[in-house]
């Protein structure tokens, strides 16, 4: 077996990417609270929310709100998704110090997405990482649909290489490599990030896996041979993307974890204190979330508890 680290860092994307395809609203003190409880579990990061325009995520509206009642733990980097310079502007008067921005490699889902071409989308994210390093805020970068897209099918490798090529010139902090849709396969990590390593130090890279095919672990395994040590998770696989069809949810954060742990590779993160979260925001949302280890040591969804409850 390959070489194992001693340690690598998780990115719990729950607040966002999980909570923004939720069709019922979820109350801005059950959000802080969630997040609060991600905190006592001990995460390097949280993404919290994002600031985007509420008539396109009517769900994140309250993103200003949420951050600034938030406990904030030191050790925890608090981040937001800001897709314009307004969104920007909003993300620093709430004090956001960490901010992640956004494109697709694949054409059609990037206009499906975020109503844009790719050039358009990578224009936005030239003035947002300019303004976001002129006051000292670190900037990662979501790339989505690395492995394969269900509207055009395979994404040329050159493509993803080009867009790589572009953030690491533009100064970008960390690139998340995306499998939106859960189509990747290890040999295809070991292949495309490792394509992707030669030109961003892998050290600045992440991989960000859905498990919709059932693949996410054992290309997590494959992205720690290659040598990412960054991966993003969101908390019993709550989330997916409502512009890619077939992506029915994240990996989950306590079967990453459980995993990495078993391994004895150190995150830093209390796993009983990461399945209360979990297990919190899942008796607020009353639907039972697919994470396996969540339900291994849960069993079936709990009863709904009152919004505000600790």
């Amino acid at each position: 077996m390959f070489s194992m680290p001693s340690e690598a860092r998780v990115v719990e994307v729950g607040p966002r990417d999980g909570l923004q395809n939720e069709t019922q609203r979820v109350p801005t003190e059950v959000k802080v609270e969630f997040v609060d409880r991600l905190s006592r579990a001990g995460l390097a990061q949280i993404e919290v929310s994002s600031f985007v325009r509420p008539m396109w995520i009517p769900q994140l509206a309250d993103a200003g709100e949420v951050f600034g009642r938030i406990a904030r733990r030191p050790g925890t980097e608090y981040s937001a998704l800001v897709p314009n310079l307004k969104g920007l502007e909003r993300a620093v008067a709430a004090g956001v110090r960490s901010i992640a921005v956004l494109v697709s490699s694949s054409e059609t889902h990037n206009r499906q997405n975020l109503n844009r071409g790719i050039e358009e989308s990578l224009a936005d994210v030239v003035a947002v990482t300019a303004a976001a390093k002129e006051r000292g805020i670190r900037v990662r970068c979501y790339v989505s649909m690395v492995f394969g897209c269900p509207y055009e099918g395979d994404v040329p490798l050159a493509r993803v290489l080009g867009i790589a090529e572009r953030l690491v010139a533009l100064g970008v902090d960390e690139i998340s490599l995306g499998d939106t849709v859960g189509y990747a396969t290890p040999r295809q990590v070991w292949e495309r990030v490792g394509a992707v390593a030669g030109i961003c130090p892998v050290e600045r890279l992440a991989l960000h896996f859905h498990d919709t095919r059932g693949t996410a672990l054992a290309n997590v395994l494959a992205g720690l041979d290659v040598g990412v040590r960054t991966f993003d998770g969101s908390v019993g696989g709550l989330g997916g993307c409502p512009y890619a069809p077939g992506a029915s949810g994240n990996l989950a954060t306590e079967d990453l974890v459980q995993m990495l742990h078993g391994m004895g590779i150190r995150t830093g993160i209390d796993l009983p204190a990461l399945v209360d979260a979990s297990a919190f925001i899942e008796r607020q949302l009353r639907k039972t979330l697919p994470g396996r280890y969540l339900r291994a040591v849960t069993g079936p969804c709990s009863a709904p508890e009152t919004a505000s409850g600790r």
